[in-house]
């Protein structure tokens, strides 16, 4: 499922460790790795070329620290604008995952400094791992997927599964939201394997034969996540995230991402451990 990453690499942040964390895994460990480092236009040409040099060495140091079977790993020094940029070659090279370093930036914060992830999240249609600056990125065993129903969330729970194939002592966690109090939602809260959205997920781990645990909570999804992420201690976060502008409108922003106001904006921002964001398309 996941054969092609690309790493965009600024030479800062924590990407480099969530790569190293991901290729740990044994259903990773063949695939290919393209690092890529962008050098931004420059006023001056000896100022481009102080500048290309620095990605030589960033890209460099990165071949270095991850220690990957050089066959399988390509580096990419390019000129031009980083948020375009890691678009474009995503798709040239058909990414199967993205991988960027955030700064954890909220709403008009990351569009008035220019967040690079912020851009790309918006208009991107592949998976991405976001890891923000501040956190530490941990050996990953449990993997939590914010269950809804939708299919940008059942391929976020097949990758998953993939992803935990093989991990000795690995953790599926299934975790559903329902925004209202109801007789239901405490039914739910009091016995999660009950859930109805998390049935057919549940099923599907046991087939498996993948270690699962289920948990629900009631309110506004996105602060619930963060906390249940946060409380069980979560080594990586999986939500869905599927793209709803119409095929007409790919190279436009989309908005509710845009604003901060969709849940994978808000779950990018304060999650206290790395997200992969699943992306599908809507009709």
């Amino acid at each position: 499922m996941i054969e092609k990453i690309l790493l965009a690499d600024s030479g800062t942040g924590q990407s480099k460790e969530m790569l190293k964390a991901l290729m740990e895994l044994p259903s990773i460990q063949r695939a290919s790795v393209s690092i890529l480092h962008v050098v931004p236009s420059q006023v001056t040409s000896e100022a481009l070329t102080a500048k290309w040099e620095e990605g030589g060495r960033i890209l460099a140091t990165s071949m270095q620290t991850l220690n990957l079977d050089p066959s399988r790993v390509s580096t990419m020094l390019q000129q031009g604008d980083p948020k375009t940029t890691v678009c474009q070659v995503a798709e040239d090279i058909n990414a199967d995952l993205i991988i960027m370093g955030s700064r954890g930036l909220k709403r008009l914060e990351s569009i008035l400094e220019n967040s690079v992830s912020q851009y790309v999240f918006q208009l991107s249609s592949r998976p991405m791992l976001l890891v923000k600056d501040d956190i530490y990125v941990k050996k990953i065993n449990r993997i939590m997927v914010a269950m809804d129903g939708s299919d940008s969330a059942k391929q976020c729970l097949s990758l998953a599964m993939f992803l935990l194939r093989d991990i000795k002592g690995g953790m599926l966690i299934l975790a559903h939201v329902n925004k209202a109090r109801t007789a239901f939602a405490e039914e739910s809260q009091a016995n999660p394997e009950k859930d109805p959205v998390l049935a057919p997920a549940i099923a599907e781990a046991k087939k498996q034969g993948i270690a699962y645990k289920c948990v629900t909570g009631t309110g506004k999804p996105g602060p619930q996540i963060c906390r249940l992420a946060e409380e069980l201690n979560v080594d990586l976060l999986m939500l869905g995230s599927p793209d709803r502008r119409p095929s007409i409108a790919k190279g436009l922003p989309d908005l509710d991402r845009l604003l901060g106001t969709s849940l994978s904006d808000y779950v990018r921002v304060y999650a206290n451990c790395p997200v992969l964001l699943g992306r599908t398309a809507t009709a």
